[in-house]
């Protein structure tokens, strides 16, 4: 297959291609050329703006089986797909997110479950982090009118593993090898959810090769994981001798720890109850798997381990402020 991917050069992009790549098919990377396209023989690279129509009126005349896009985010992008490539296209797959539910989404939404929209005042073509979720169901609600039987929409949770440049869960590795006292947030009975970007980009590939289409939320694990299961099972792949202290939520928030940033994979209750507990069984039916947690621990460790000295962590505690709040948790437990 001639696979065209936007993006390709980041992360979810990048292991994308080389699945792409390493299972025959001829692939194409459109970007804007802000990241290096990196050691990747034999893929065709095209520079451009997708929001340029000239750009993708050149994109257009490459004849693609399908496109695989990374990176949409305001249906504007969307539209101007469909313009560009109008009844042309065989196949297009949009990653979209889980973050199209809304906040107060129930544990074990399904992809029937209502998706968050926009405020009445909001602008659908103006990118915001605050409006990340709807912006992302507009996008979804664009693809399904131009192909409703072509499209792939694929909500992926938390991607996780080498190349991450967010850190949202290479902190829990790092912070694990490094031993000693671990400040972990919350309750460990809390449910967790996120996907190895290896599995994710692999099913994408097998998805598109089968003519896949329609809505699939595509996180794992196959069955409900628990915070402190995770943080165990990371201190075994790791042979780290640490102890996990269990700070509670109040304590945490009061202390001026942001949720998700400073301390990955933690909401405090009862906010979005059911964000990390969203229901894959559709995408598990239709062929998504897991490797074990305890390999994309290990590999995400050692890919952390490779990058250059110095490099500025992007999510996790700083370990003077971690001392901090452990001390005073202790303090007030006498």
């Amino acid at each position: 297959m001639r696979i065209l991917i936007i993006g390709g050069t980041i992360f979810l992009g990048r292991h994308i291609r080389d699945v792409a790549q390493a299972n025959g098919h001829s692939v194409t990377i459109f970007h804007r050329g802000q990241h290096a396209l990196g050691t990747a023989p034999d893929i065709q690279e095209i520079l451009g703006d997708r929001e340029n129509p000239t750009d993708l009126a050149q994109l257009a005349s490459g004849h693609w089986d399908a496109i695989i896009d990374t990176c949409a985010y305001i249906p504007r992008q969307i539209r101007l797909l469909q313009a560009a490539f109008a009844t042309s296209l065989a196949r297009y797959v949009l990653i979209s997110t889980i973050s199209v539910y809304p906040d107060d989404t129930q544990p074990g939404a399904d992809e029937m479950f209502p998706v968050a929209d926009l405020p009445p005042t909001a602008n659908e073509d103006q990118s915001s982090i605050e409006l990340y979720g709807p912006l992302n169901a507009r996008c979804e609600a664009a693809v399904r009118t131009w192909l409703p039987d072509r499209g792939l929409i694929i909500r992926p949770g938390l991607i996780v593993g080498p190349y991450d440049p967010t850190d949202r869960f290479t902190y829990w590795p790092r912070r694990i090898a490094a031993g000693g006292e671990v400040l972990a947030p919350g309750s460990p009975a809390r449910m967790v959810q996120f996907i190895d970007v290896r599995d994710l980009a692999d099913w994408t590939i097998r998805a598109v090769e089968s003519s896949l289409a329609g809505t699939y939320n595509a996180t794992g694990p196959a069955t409900q994981l628990s915070m402190g299961a995770m943080l165990a099972t990371a201190a075994a792949a790791l042979k780290s001798d640490v102890t996990f202290t269990w700070v509670e939520d109040h304590f945490l928030l009061e202390s001026g720890i942001a949720p998700w940033t400073e301390l990955p994979l933690w909401i405090p209750e009862p906010d979005m109850p059911g964000l990390l507990t969203i229901n894959n069984r559709r995408a598990i039916a239709a062929g998504l798997t897991f490797r074990a947690l305890a390999t994309t621990v290990s590999d995400t460790f050692a890919w952390d381990r490779q990058r250059p000295a110095g490099t500025p962590a992007g999510a996790g505690l700083a370990a003077e402020k971690e001392r901090a709040v452990l001390a005073h948790w202790h303090a007030s437990e006498t």
